[in-house]
């Protein structure tokens, strides 16, 4: 094997004509394009020109010729040679394959290192910025002077990605994010290839691929296989703490009659466009600007809100769409996005033709803001997703209270919380002060068992739930621990939780009809 500045490349006899494998050491190397651009291995003219790369780099690097001898390349990867797959480890081990990475989401499953999931890791995907991008946080996990992850990787390019994926089945673990609209049909693919799917969310956006999820999941259960929905926010320490209150009769009481006006429970989520992933600035590529190709923020976002409210009023129940909710409504709204702005995010230098239909001169109206009312067992709720430019904080932002008989409980994060998440508890008068905070500090003696250091204490007319920072671990450690979830029903499927799947299907039932619904009033 040579080496050259952080990245392992196999000696020429291992490759075939127009294919590209590359292992991902723990190296820092000065510049990821300025390496790709040194291996002789590598067609140079044509990554630019899929990549648009070009423009990135200075010098000879972006003018380089092809390597004597070396031939344009008629299409790029398939599947690896046999002793490459004979060398992946122990059989029992999780081996991840990485399917069109378009989201940086893809990523974060592999920003820390698992037992149990072997290092070395596939990606089918065509050549281009998408693929590009995701490599490049992969990079930054290997090369990080803390904790520094160590994948190898096996990089498979082509514009059927899916079809050798299928055919070279290195893994059986497929790992989803990005490109929201068929992701359905590649999630149901890998299914009936027989590998099981960790896929980001959204499933589906749009109420017409209801029935393909369906039949995702019945799919998963006749053949044994996880597909699991990555739902992160379970994970935030407010989000869990939260459920624990709601459930507790002497804190919360019971949910409050149905009221549109006054719903039980309200959510509000407000994502950012200009954003830091890993540390450094998140591009984003222009189709995430496509809300037939990505979704709006219901059908995005929008899917871990509707997924809290019923992992916190009804914990370990299997909901049945067709009886237990009913959709009343939705709105939608757009966020001005300017063409200065556009280039800023995206680096084009014009708006695609896909948003011609949103574009009024110099500015983009992104339609990604939506409203949904609806009743569940009863209970009625009303969620807001909104998309903004930037955070004032750096972060994004989420609202929940749920309102009961006895008090309300809900999360806030404003500047008076100083843009962090924080947990109250405000009961329904004067009169319950004692009782309801009695009940409170009570029920969080209990939870110091799972959660030490947890503690409550008044604040004005609220308890104020006090969390230490070491529980505050953020989104992207999320990933790792929807990853250990996800790990523990490969080695048992048959663990995954019965309500699972039945509220996965409600989930994107709610989100897919708001939507449709708020086109339609």
């Amino acid at each position: 094997m040579k080496s050259r500045g952080g990245f392992r490349t196999a000696p020429p006899t291992k490759f075939e004509p127009g294919k590209v494998y590359i292992e991902l050491s723990s190296k820092q190397p000065n510049s990821f394009l300025e390496r790709i651009m040194r291996d002789e291995h590598i067609n140079r003219r044509r990554f630019l020109q899929t990549t648009g790369a070009g423009a990135l780099l200075a010098g000879s690097a972006a003018n380089s010729k092809l390597p004597a001898g070396q031939a344009p390349e008629t299409e790029c990867c398939s599947r690896p040679p046999r002793e490459m797959v004979e060398s992946m480890g122990d059989p029992a081990l999780v081996r991840l394959i990485t399917l069109d990475p378009a989201h940086f989401h893809a990523a974060l499953v592999q920003k820390q290192m698992l037992p149990g999931i072997a290092k070395r890791v596939s990606i089918y995907a065509p050549l281009g910025p998408d693929l590009l991008a995701h490599l490049k946080l992969l990079e930054q996990f290997n090369s990080r002077p803390d904790n520094p992850t160590s994948w190898e990787l096996d990089i498979h390019c082509s514009p059927r990605s899916l079809e050798e994926m299928i055919a070279a089945r290195p893994g059986n673990v497929v790992v989803l994010a990005g490109r929201n609209r068929i992701k359905i049909g590649k999630i149901e693919a890998s299914l009936e290839a027989g590998l099981n799917v960790l896929s980001d969310k959204p499933w589906i956006i749009r109420a017409e691929d209801f029935t393909a999820l369906e039949a995702a999941l019945s799919l998963a259960d006749k053949k044994g296989l996880v597909a699991y929905d990555i739902m992160t926010e379970r994970h935030e320490i407010t989000s869990l703490l939260q459920r624990e209150l709601v459930n507790d009769p002497a804190v919360f009481g019971s949910v409050i009659p149905a009221d549109q006006d006054h719903p039980a429970v309200f959510m509000e989520s407000t994502h950012f466009i200009l954003k830091t992933v890993a540390g450094a600035p998140n591009p984003r590529p222009p189709f995430f600007f496509d809300i037939l190709d990505q979704g709006e923020g219901l059908t995005d976002v929008g899917t871990h809100l509707v997924d809290l409210v019923q992992w916190t009023l009804f914990p370990d129940q299997a909901l049945n769409y067709r009886e237990d909710i009913q959709v009343q409504g939705g709105k939608h709204w757009a966020t001005p996005i300017t063409a200065a702005q556009f280039r800023q995010i995206t680096g084009a230098a014009t708006f695609p033709s896909e948003l011609a239909p949103y574009v009024h001169g110099e500015q983009f109206d992104y339609d990604c803001n939506n409203q949904v009312d609806y009743k569940i067992r009863g209970a009625q709720v009303r969620l807001k997703v909104l998309w903004n430019w930037e955070s004032p904080a750096g972060v994004d932002f989420h609202h929940a209270i749920y309102r009961g008989t006895r008090s309300s409980v809900e999360v806030r994060q404003t500047v008076q919380e100083k843009y962090l998440p924080e947990l109250f508890v405000a009961p329904n008068g004067a009169e319950r002060h004692a009782t309801i905070e009695t009940a409170v500090c009570a029920r969080i003696e209990r939870l110091q068992a799972t959660y030490p250091g947890i503690a409550c204490e008044t604040a004005g007319d609220e308890v104020h739930i006090v969390i230490p920072d070491r529980y505050r671990v953020g989104h992207e450690a999320h990933f790792g621990q929807v990853l250990e979830e996800f790990l523990k029903y490969l080695k048992s499927p048959k663990s995954m939780p019965s309500w699972e799947r039945p509220n996965m299907v409600a989930k994107y039932f709610v989100t897919t009809t708001g939507v449709q619904m708020s086109h339609s009033s």
